[in-house]
């Protein structure tokens, strides 16, 4: 069994992050505010030790993606499932809205994946969508795992098998920190709205239901 939560450590880092019981010294911030992946990554959850485990090959893959984008932070693997947003929220301890779930469909016009990456506290509104990228219908669990190489509950926001379109919810521009799947329903990893802007070129668009609208269908 994985530890409760702990980061992945994989043949594609070089410098891994190193575990240990003790909490890490942290530098003073000077005049800026800390960053909020500062105090994330600094609760000792995130250090206590647990045996190495096999990691799936779709988290090396995204893990793989993350690093040769450049992002800092690894993916992690959680001890139970979080193949919904409440259920990542509860594992993490954060917000429903801090997960940034990745909603596939399938654009009409020529069987494309468009990917529709939003917060975890809102419903996508399809007709907003196809505004955006033309008629659009519900994906089955065989599309999913031939365009993005993922299973549904681990679709991961990039790394996809074949490329696709890809949106942003602008709600999720209401946290500082965002946490998406990472390619497996154990695996996740954290982020900000700007990294995931640029780790996946994709824009902000306006692709949720109201507040009320979605307060109403729950």
């Amino acid at each position: 069994m994985w530890g409760r939560i702990f980061p992945v450590f994989s043949q594609v880092s070089e410098n891994p992050v190193k575990r240990c019981d003790s909490k890490p010294k942290v530098k003073s911030p000077g005049p800026h505010r800390a960053s909020p992946f500062n105090r994330l990554f600094h609760s000792p959850v995130y250090f206590r030790q647990y045996p190495m485990q096999p990691l799936p090959e779709t988290v090396q893959r995204v893990a793989a993606h993350l690093q040769a984008l450049g992002h800092p932070h690894a993916p992690q693997m959680l001890d139970g499932a979080a193949r919904t947003a409440q259920q990542a929220a509860d594992a993490l301890g954060i917000e429903v809205g801090q997960v940034a779930k990745s909603i596939i469909f399938r654009r009409k016009s020529d069987d494309a994946a468009v990917l529709v990456i939003t917060s975890g506290d809102r419903r996508v509104d399809e007709k907003k969508v196809e505004a955006q990228v033309g008629k659009i219908g519900r994906a089955d669990a065989e599309f999913v795992k031939a365009h993005t190489g993922f299973s549904i509950g681990g679709v991961a926001p990039l790394a996809h098998a074949m490329p696709g379109v890809v949106l942003i919810d602008r709600e999720l521009l209401r946290f500082e920190v965002l946490w998406a799947a990472a390619g497996h329903p154990h695996a996740v990893f954290p982020l900000a709205p700007a990294d995931l802007e640029r780790l996946t070129g994709a824009p902000l668009a306006d692709v949720t239901e109201s507040v009320n609208e979605s307060s109403a269908s729950l």
